[in-house]
Order: structure tokens, then sequence, then C-alpha cells
């Protein structure tokens, strides 16, 4: 006598589903590595979107400092709060848009912190795309601070002698070294630990930076030993590659100083970032 038995699989739609997920089939393109970036830098205009309070560093801080020293210096350096206006407001803008340069190491620090980058890394994307579309984001904040300072300095008084396109190319060039610099703040928000730490050790490096240099007064002033720091201190020859096309002089020792010193921050520093990401 001969039994057959007949076996009867029962399918789920939960089951259906996974198998369809696992069957073998033409798998989704790779995506580039400038598509992935764009990708993360529209994430980091979501994270401002949902919180809007960080876009306060862009707008009260820099026309804090544009109306505060102003006033504070105007009638003592120059005599005259609109004279002196023509020549700080290229030197406030350098400085606001560098300093918040900071925020782009804090904000990656942040991520490694709540382990979103360990879910970055296990994604089928161009290993640095999440660093370099964060910085893509941060563009976005650069142009708003420095519209931001160019409109209060209208308002009070300044009138670029190099016109529309004078100002635009300044601009363009100050984010450009924005850019390169961040690179800077991004190998110490991958180093540090926590984010206080990358603030604190931001600041240490920005403040001299910034306040030492041609942003206030000229470096002829200075004493001698002051004047040699000054003279070799990179935001000066941002400040005056900025004032040069601003005013419709531009300088193109200047311009070309402010452009290769872009290039080799970005090859030291994104090399190092690079290698301490992939560490990490």
């Amino acid at each position: 006598m001969t039994a057959t038995t007949t076996e009867q699989t029962t399918y789920t739609p939960a089951a259906e589903s996974l198998t369809m997920v696992l069957a073998a089939g033409e798998q989704p393109r790779r995506p580039s590595a400038w598509s992935a970036s764009v990708t993360f830098g529209w994430r980091a205009l979501l994270k401002i979107k949902h919180v809007p309070e960080q876009l306060f560093d862009v707008t009260a801080f820099p026309i804090m400092m544009t109306l505060m020293f102003t006033y504070l210096f105007g009638g003592a350096l120059a005599g005259s709060v609109t004279e002196y206006l023509q020549f700080l407001l290229p030197g406030i803008m350098v400085t606001s848009v560098v300093m918040i340069t900071m925020y782009t190491g804090v904000g990656i620090n942040t991520d490694i912190a709540k382990g979103v980058f360990d879910r970055f890394r296990t994604l089928p994307i161009w290993r640095p795309a999440a660093i370099v579309g964060a910085l893509f984001g941060d563009l976005l904040r650069y142009v708003m601070a420095a519209v931001v300072i160019l409109t209060v300095g209208l308002i009070l008084g300044f009138r670029p002698g190099g016109g529309a396109g004078g100002v635009l190319l300044a601009i363009a060039l100050l984010i450009v070294f924005s850019f390169a610099f961040s690179w800077i703040w991004t190998m110490f928000g991958l180093l540090l630990r926590t984010e206080k730490s990358v603030m604190g050790v931001s600041m240490m490096v920005l403040f001299p930076l910034t306040f030492l240099s041609n942003v206030f007064v000229e470096p002829d002033t200075m004493p001698g030993w002051l004047r040699v720091f000054t003279e070799v201190n990179p935001i000066t020859h941002l400040v005056a590659a900025c004032r040069g096309l601003m005013w419709g002089t531009p300088d193109a020792g200047e311009i070309t100083w402010v452009l290769v010193s872009s290039a080799v921050l970005v090859a030291v520093f994104g090399t190092l970032t690079m290698r301490l990401y992939n560490r990490k």
C-alpha cells in the first residue's frame, strides 16, 4: 500500500514580500560620489529646517558684529563712522564667515557621538560623501552670513567701488576659502571626543587669526613683532583680496595667494580627515 503525502506551503504576505526582496534580479545602481554628497548636503539643510535656531550665528551674530565694531571704532580710528565702514565691512564679512566655519566640525562630532556615522559607513556609497555633504550644506550658511552683513552695510552707508560684480567675486572668493578652511574643523570633529572640545579648540585658533589681522586697522600701525605675524596670517591676505575686489582695485597677487592656500588646505586637511574617518 502506497501512501502519498502532499505538503502544502502557505505563504503569508510578509513572507511573499521577503521573497521578492531576496529574489535575484537587477540591483539598483550605486550612486555616484557627486549624487551621494549632494544628498548629504540636502540632509544638512533639512536639519536647519527642523532647528531654525541654528541660523542665529549667520543672522544675529553678523549684524551685532557689524554694528558694534562700526560704532565702537569708527569715530576713534577714522573720525567718521561712514568712512570707517568702507574699510571695516569687507573685514567684518570675512571675520564672521570664517568664524562660523567651526560649526562644521561641531556638527560632525555630534553625529559621531549619536552613532549616525556608524550607519552611514554601512551604506554602499562613496565613503567621504557624509563629510563632503556636510560641507556643502554649510555653504548656504556662509552665503547667508555674507548677504546679511552686506545688507546691513548698505543700509549704514557702505558703497562698494567695485559694484555688484566686485561684491559677488569677493563673496565667491570668501566662500571658496571658507570651504577649504572648514576641513580643519572636520579633522578636529573626528579627532576630539566632545563638541565642547571642538568648539574650544576652534575658538582658540580663530580668535588670534581674525583679530590679529588687518580687519580693524592697517598692519602698518602695529609693532614690528606683531606685524610679522599679521603679514603671514591667511586672514590678512583674504581680507586684502576681498577689499580690493569690493573697492574696485583687485589685487591679483592676493587673490592668487588665497586660491593657492585654499587648495593647500583641502589637500592637507582633507587627506588627514579622510584617514581619520577610515580609521575610526
